[in-house]
């Protein structure tokens, strides 16, 4: 795959981030056919739409409807409430919208190099590449544990619990690492971010003084014509350097009969999630277990696709498959209560999904994972890492697993040698 100048990249998102709203949507040119473009940079808008509460997708059935071209935002995990008796009473510092969508004012897509100016004038590439970004400071920051280490070994094994009961068979329990008096120059973080993780799904969202710095290797959910597509990820193996080791890693991860069993429960949910939207028979697993590798982690990824149907409007197949069942977990609902009861900060935007829909109504949404909120006002950060818990779950083993996926995060806050937990 032909990639983009690195140095036009970097004045492309500079740019970009001197407008009051933003979105940077970068493959890292990973190769996905499932992608129109491999880069999307909207900057401005036009139009913008924030909402919550039970009428929040149909306020965005209406803004689409009303302005049928490019719109890029942002869907947070709590839109739950709106669409299911539930509720969120934890902690929340970062105080993202739960839905926030914009038109924007210009656009730029990339796609084997090719830079393509979709909306704004055709000289604006031109005029980005004498860009001169300017860079913030970045200070020390603190980094802290929302609960202890012996906490959530205690909180998962009470899910255990609740699983030997039947209450549920999977969950996916989270955990929130913060800073205070945090001081941040997020375009910088956001691409140390991506050198030291590039990975397939990442994204720069701004809001105002709200960013979203996102690392993520996962897609909730793209529609491209009359097709859907849902990619969880559940199973995650720390990787070598030695590259025989590292092989050995990636065929044990396959071959895991404890790693199978979470990831094939979350199929099993996409699969019935899928079924609200889809013509009838035409849900289908195109690939189970497959193992994907990315610097830190091999991670196995199963592809459940249908065909939509046609009576359907394409916002309501975003809102029967949210959130995604690779965040919640089995039974979804009962899940999602067990999440609220135990967590000990809301979840807000992550867990939620960045993406775009474009004028086609076409659309491509990520899991907002291994990823870094920032509020510069407040100067308040955070990320929240986790795992799925089933019965066969070692809870120190999953709490290690939790340092592997934040390791990325860790070192681009802290430095490389740094081991604040």
């Amino acid at each position: 795959m032909t990639k983009l100048d690195p140095v036009f990249k970097k004045q492309l998102l500079g740019w970009a981030n001197s407008f009051e709203v933003c979105c940077m949507l970068d493959s890292n040119a990973y190769s996905d056919t499932n992608s129109k473009y491999d880069l999307l940079v909207a900057a401005g808008a036009c139009k913008q739409l924030t909402a919550t509460g039970h009428q929040a997708f149909e306020e965005l059935k209406h803004f689409y409807r009303a302005s049928p071209g490019w719109l890029f935002g942002l869907l947070a995990y709590d839109l739950k409430n709106g669409t299911e008796a539930l509720s969120s009473q934890n902690a929340d510092l970062m105080d993202f919208p739960d839905l926030f969508f914009f038109a924007p004012e210009y656009l730029i897509g990339v796609k084997q190099g090719h830079i393509e100016v979709l909306i704004g004038d055709p000289a604006l590439p031109a005029q980005i590449s004498t860009f001169n970004t300017p860079t913030g400071d970045t200070g020390p920051i603190d980094l802290k544990p929302r609960m202890s280490r012996d906490t959530y070994l205690e909180k998962v094994r009470a899910l255990k619990e609740h699983i030997r009961l039947g209450d549920i068979y999977e969950v996916t329990f989270c955990q929130e690492f913060f800073a205070e008096h945090a001081v941040i120059d997020p375009v910088s973080v956001y691409q140390d971010l991506s050198t030291l993780s590039p990975t397939p799904f990442a994204g720069f969202f701004k809001i105002k003084d709200r960013y979203v710095l996102s690392a993520s290797p996962e897609r909730f959910l793209s529609k491209r014509n009359n097709h859907l597509l849902s990619q969880p990820i559940k199973g995650t193996a720390k990787r070598s350097t030695d590259p025989a080791e590292d092989e050995n890693i990636r065929r044990q991860l396959r071959n895991d009969k404890k790693e199978q069993a979470e990831n094939v429960m979350i199929v099993d949910l996409v699969r019935n999630d899928l079924t609200k939207s889809a013509v009838p028979g035409t849900v289908k697993v195109k690939e189970l277990f497959g193992i994907y590798s990315f610097p830190q982690v091999h991670q196995m990824i199963s592809s459940i696709s249908c065909e939509l149907n046609p009576e359907l409007d394409l916002i309501d197949a975003i809102k029967n498959t949210f959130p995604m069942g690779s965040m919640t977990g089995a039974p979804k609902i009962r899940a999602m209560e067990l999440i609220e009861r135990y967590e000990e900060s809301k979840r807000g935007a992550y867990s939620g999904a960045l993406g775009y829909i474009d004028p086609a109504g076409d659309f491509d949404f990520n899991v907002v994972i291994r990823s870094i909120l920032y509020h510069q006002s407040g100067q308040r950060l955070s990320f929240q890492v986790g795992g799925a818990i089933t019965y066969a779950s070692d809870p120190q083993k999953e709490y290690e697993e939790c340092l592997l996926k934040a390791s990325a995060m860790i070192k681009t806050l802290k430095g490389l040698n740094e081991q604040p937990f």
